[in-house]
């Protein structure tokens, strides 16, 4: 039997073997065993018995490597379940050979070591060789080329060169940054094949970074407050390094000679490798803010040291060393006289808004004392209205006029001052009877209307006190005695017909202008 099979597979059925057996079927008399007697000492195959066909198939269970075994010559025995019965002169068991060629197939690239860790120091410049990260290529049979690049390079620190996986640094390499964990660095690269189809693999670069001293201390706290007088309290400083140990504390606290200001104020007392005090060293500091320089030196190699700046808070303080209330507003770096303006100020203020309020409500009383000056009887805004509408013809005549009439008692009317009453009252006193229409209108009452209003006009316009006469000639009532004016103008003016000359118009007086002007002139007009 013979039989194929590629590498790296497994759970492939490679060959079939048959066999023949004259016993019952599926019984044990006729059920075979299969067993590889040579051949396989690495155990890259077994035969497992069909249970319908009783025929043994050939499968690979470890997977197979072409560049080291390319085939496999197996020799297999078979045998029923059940032993021969006694007295059968034939042997209990058969033999075959079974040839199983493996086929190659393309392979990834693999890097041998991986994880692989590298130590340096940090601080390395830009450029450096740092390894070579190579990978290899399993198929030893096939020309083929590997390629590298990055897959994972978190802080681009890293280069790798493509045809031969060295690594270069691309930037200088900081062990206080916030990609590095734990002191290491780590980049992903992948190398690749030019096989069909192509194929790679990845491998993982760890740089473990020693620390050197390129961190220098920072003063803590950057604020601070303090008394005014010394012997009261004191500042408690430290500092902070970002790199580790040895390139740390102890640290050395000092003041510097400029200005010579600082170190007439205050002084530094050393505590421990870590910390230190920092306190007045005169009797009296006026109360303000102060910008206190300090140098602070760590302990490595070679030391560095950094000038920073403490800003304190000097103020006035109670027995327990507390900042007093206006010694915390003099420590905000406000002098006395800035003080008394910003007081000053406040009073101006709260007078400016005083005097506001004080003649806002005289202005309102004086508006409220004239309201009461005058007479509600006199104030007749309440009783004018104004409709910004037109009337509804004959649909729009019913009218309740006893929502018009003055909801008062009698006698409160009669008891008003004589010639005093709102527009709005009925009248209690008889009212004068004017004369009824009849239902029926007569053919001569429009003429009698025209001349009636004609009358009026005329009135107005011409008679001493016209207006009066005028108003009693619409109410129906006689004319008072000495009027001289009557309805005959109208009528007088009505009789005028045909070609006239009202050249005598001008000489009536401007009260007669206006028809002058419509019908004199003679011809011309």
């Amino acid at each position: 039997y013979s039989g194929e099979v590629p590498e790296n597979r497994v759970e492939v059925v490679v060959a079939n073997l048959t066999v023949m057996d004259r016993d019952q079927p599926h019984s044990p008399n006729w059920n075979a065993i299969y067993r590889i007697i040579s051949g396989d000492p690495s155990g890259h195959f077994t035969i497992r018995t069909d249970p319908v066909t009783n025929e043994g198939m050939v499968t690979v269970v470890k997977a197979v490597d072409y560049e080291m075994n390319r085939a496999f010559m197996l020799t297999v025995m078979v045998s029923n379940q059940a032993p021969l019965a006694s007295g059968i002169q034939m042997s209990f068991q058969s033999t075959a050979g079974v040839t199983i060629s493996v086929t190659d197939v393309n392979e990834a690239p693999y890097f041998p070591t991986n994880h692989k860790l590298i130590r340096l120091e940090e601080g390395v410049p830009m450029g450096t060789v740092l390894t070579t990260f190579s990978a290899v290529d399993p198929d030893r049979f096939m020309q083929q080329a590997v390629r590298y690049s990055k897959l994972s390079d978190p802080a681009n620190w890293l280069n790798i060169n493509a045809t031969n996986g060295q690594i270069t640094t691309a930037a200088v390499l900081d062990r206080e940054s916030d990609y590095i964990k734990n002191n290491v660095y780590e980049a992903t690269f992948l190398a690749a094949d030019n096989g069909i189809p192509p194929a790679s693999g990845t491998g993982t670069l760890q740089i473990y970074l020693i620390d050197i001293n390129d961190n220098a201390p920072e003063l803590l706290p950057k604020e601070a407050q303090i008394c005014e007088k010394p012997n009261l309290n004191v500042i408690n400083i430290t500092a902070a390094d970002a790199d580790i140990d040895p390139n740390v504390g102890p640290f050395v606290f000092e003041l510097p000679s400029v200005p010579s200001a600082v170190r007439k104020n205050w002084t530094i007392t050393r505590l421990n490798g870590d910390y230190a005090q920092l306190s007045l060293r005169i009797m009296y500091l006026e109360a303000g803010v102060y910008d206190v320089p300090i140098i602070v030196t760590d302990s490595g190699n070679p030391p560095l040291y950094n000038t920073s700046v403490i800003k304190v808070k000097v103020c006035p303080c109670d027995e327990n060393g507390d900042c007093t209330t206006v010694g915390a507003v003099a420590a905000a770096g406000l002098g006395t006289g800035a003080i008394i303006a910003i007081l000053i100020c406040i009073i101006i203020l709260l007078t400016m808004v005083l005097l506001f309020v004080v003649w806002m409500k005289r202005r309102e009383k004086e508006r409220h004392t004239k309201q009461l000056l005058i007479d509600p009887e006199d104030d007749v805004r309440d009783n004018i209205l104004k409709y910004d509408e037109e009337g509804g013809g004959e649909e729009d005549q019913d009218y309740d006029l006893s929502q018009l009439q003055q909801p008062e008692t009698v006698d409160h009317v009669l008891n008003k001052t004589p010639g005093v009453r709102r527009v709005d009252e009925r009248p209690i006193g008889a009212e004068p009877q004017y004369p009824i229409r009849p239902v029926i209108p007569h053919p001569g009452d429009i003429g009698d209307f025209i001349n009636e209003v004609c009358s009026v006009a005329w009135t107005k316009e011409c008679c001493p006190g016209g207006e009066a006469v005028a108003a009693r000639q619409l109410r129906g009532l006689p004319k008072a005695r000495g009027t001289v004016c009557g309805s005959w103008t109208c009528n007088y003016f009505a009789s005028l017909s045909g070609d006239q000359d009202y050249d005598y118009l001008n000489d009536w007086g401007p009260r007669f202008k206006k028809l002058a002007d419509m019908y004199g002139g003679g011809e011309e007009d």
